[in-house]
């Protein structure tokens, strides 16, 4: 996944009042079934363990309406998974609801650490309702469900290219190039583009999105490389993000920088004017919001520049799902479903204004939360993204993510890193990762 949650550890919070309503939500969803917080249910605390704190404003409301507690823990994500494998290989009782990231189903479903959710989604009829449920099936079993529908896509400040001359946004990778530099020569900003080089997860799937846009994919339906030749998109890719780099048309200092650190102290503050890889959403949760940002109404989506025209959107979409060893798994799916509800997922990600926004909040996960976000006219761009997911949209890999998808992405941004801070060469960086994929490939 996307080491891109960044919340506080092990902050306890008891919210009572969790309640799913059959009708909360404007559009409802025919895929899940209402599931009552009376009964049995009531007066049970289940533990939640996932990378979203909903706003205490939203959860208030349904106080009054259930006796299901709440004991959440606020942790980072390379920490909560951490606690989820643990936990699993013990066979202890961590939490009823766990986080259930893109990246991980491969492996999830393998070690059967958490509960197949059919019972309670039909997954025929979600597959309508959620354009990125794919990524949390696997042989019909549905590990999880989406808790967004985050997409890689690329955001411009508009008065940077307007201060450079440029009327028109980049629709290639070869204008993307010239634009961003013709920025940096116009002493616009001095490094306007935004690559987070410091080796986490969200390294890795800047070069997934950027190898989409070179017209390639990193691996085939069978999990072999596909980025060794020079003459590959994803070779290139990474020669790319190398140039950029020794071109000072990224700051130096994002040697260092995660991504939500150089996403909210550059891009949010004008210190860059662009990033080809950013997460959807970040204009209604980080870009526009003033107590973060000094450049509202500057940042908006564009069609991803590609080699041709339009490139795809990658996604990677966070889950959510039971794992195997939880206490009260009628509760725990009360509260999935109330996370679904598409009222709620429209107002995470800004449709009712700033005060019930989730900070990072990407994307609704269902298409009725998107349209009720779209309707609310609250975030700007909101209808770009609509379009971007729906007509441009792909999973990150064919099959889905490997079961060895953590020892892949850290041989990634492991030698990227060093690539960028002189330690290789961008051939001897090929070579590792492609090994360190034969490797698990087995």
């Amino acid at each position: 996944m996307n080491t891109k949650r960044r919340f506080g550890i092990f902050t306890p919070l008891t919210i009572a009042g969790l309640v799913l309503l059959a009708a909360c939500g404007s559009s409802g969803s025919t895929a899940t079934k209402a599931v009552s917080a009376s009964g049995p249910t009531r007066g049970q605390t289940i533990n939640v363990a996932i990378a979203y704190p909903p706003p205490k404003a939203l959860l208030a409301k349904f106080t009054q309406q259930t006796g299901i507690k709440v004991n959440w823990s606020y942790l980072q994500f390379d920490d909560l998974q951490t606690k989820i494998a643990s936990a699993a290989e013990a066979h202890t009782y961590f939490a009823d609801v766990a986080d259930v990231d893109w990246s991980k189903v491969g492996e999830y479903y393998q070690t059967k650490w958490f509960l197949p959710l059919n019972s309670y989604f039909n997954v025929t009829a979600s597959q309508a309702q959620f354009p990125q449920l794919s990524s949390f099936v696997r042989n019909g079993s549905l590990v999880g469900m989406p808790m967004d529908a985050s997409l890689l896509v690329t955001t411009i400040n508009k008065k940077d290219l307007q201060a450079a001359g440029i009327t028109t946004p980049p629709t290639t990778l070869t204008q993307y190039t010239t634009d961003l530099n013709s920025i940096q020569t116009h002493g616009v900003v001095k490094s306007p583009l935004d690559i987070p080089f410091a080796a986490a997860e969200g390294l890795s799937t800047y070069w997934y999105e950027l190898t989409a846009a070179f017209g390639g994919q990193v691996l085939s339906p069978s999990y072999a490389p596909e980025f060794t030749n020079p003459s590959s998109p994803g070779y290139k890719a990474m020669a790319w993000m190398l140039n950029a780099y020794k071109s000072h048309l990224v700051p130096a200092a994002n040697l260092s920088d995660e991504d939500y650190q150089a996403f909210e102290a550059e891009a949010a503050h004008n210190v860059v004017a662009s990033v080809f890889s950013d997460y959807s959403g970040d204009l209604g949760t980080i870009y526009n919001v003033p107590k973060e940002s000094t450049v509202v109404g500057q940042m908006e989506y564009i069609p991803t520049p590609g080699i041709a025209g339009v490139a795809p959107n990658l996604g990677n979409p966070d889950g959510i799902g039971i794992p195997a060893t939880a206490e009260h798994v009628a509760a725990a799916v009360a509260f999935i479903k109330w996370m679904e509800e598409p009222a709620n997922q429209a107002a995470f990600a800004g449709a009712d204004g700033p005060a019930n926004v989730i900070s990072t909040f990407p994307l609704p996960s269902n298409d009725a939360g998107l349209a009720d976000l779209v309707k609310s006219g609250k975030v700007p761009g909101a209808a770009v993204l609509e379009t971007l997911l729906e007509k441009h949209s792909r999973a990150i890999f064919p099959a889905g993510a490997p079961p060895w998808y953590g020892q892949f992405s850290n041989s990634v941004f492991t030698n990227i890193h060093s690539v960028v801070a002189g330690q290789e060469p961008v051939s001897s960086a090929i070579t590792a990762i492609a090994s360190t994929v034969n490797s698990l490939r087995g």
